[in-house]
């Protein structure tokens, strides 16, 4: 791992190309840190979620992400039997509703039926919120590791912390089977785009099996 100092912002304090693990790329944790990494795919977000949960102990946790993939399905059953969790919540976009029920259904088990928020969603996204750090994590990565170049931001408090609880906070519980209607008004993607250009997405996108 070779560190590179960038002064394009007084948060920006560490840029890191990483060939090792998450604890070695994200190293010691402190208030008012900006990490940013490329690395080779080697850890996934989970990995990285972990690594904070060492550093931050007992934690409130939110998890975005498009869909679950078959092969991260264990990653999610750590995560979801972590003792150090003390809440989470699951956004999640709701094409993964019938592919993931099973796993969707666990998670609603331990942390609660309104823990679970469908929405149209593609951003990989965590915070890890503790008495001591308030963690906003963001990448290219899906939850397991990738063997391709990937790109990794991790940063302690901060505007941008506070916009993702935010987002977060206003983001409705449409319930477990919200209708395409619920979530355009949900997300507020109309307010990005006019009704004409969503027309083309209507619908619900087919898995293949």
């Amino acid at each position: 791992m070779t560190g590179r100092v960038s002064s394009a912002s007084h948060r920006r304090s560490r840029a890191v190309e990483s060939f090792k693990t998450a604890e070695d790329c994200i190293g010691k944790i402190e208030k008012g840190m900006s990490l940013f990494a490329i690395t080779r795919g080697q850890f996934s977000m989970i990995d990285a979620i972990f690594v904070c949960l060492d550093q931050a102990g007992p934690s409130a946790l939110s998890l975005w992400t498009w869909t679950v993939a078959e092969y991260e399905v264990q990653c999610v059953e750590r995560l979801r039997n972590d003792s150090r969790i003390t809440k989470a919540s699951l956004i999640i976009d709701r094409g993964a509703r019938n592919k993931n029920a099973a796993i969707i259904e666990g998670w609603k088990a331990v942390f609660g039926p309104e823990s679970v928020k469908y929405t149209l969603n593609h951003a990989k996204i965590a915070t890890i919120e503790s008495e001591r750090f308030r963690l906003l994590l963001r990448g290219s990565m899906n939850l397991n590791f990738n063997p391709k170049f990937e790109q990794f931001d991790i940063t302690e408090g901060g505007p941008d912390f506070d916009l993702v609880r935010q987002i977060e906070n206003e983001l409705p519980w449409c319930g477990d089977n919200p209708t395409q209607a619920q979530l355009y008004k949900s997300s507020r993607v109309s307010g990005a785009f006019d009704a004409e250009q969503l027309e083309m997405f209507k619908g619900i996108k087919t898995w293949k099996k």
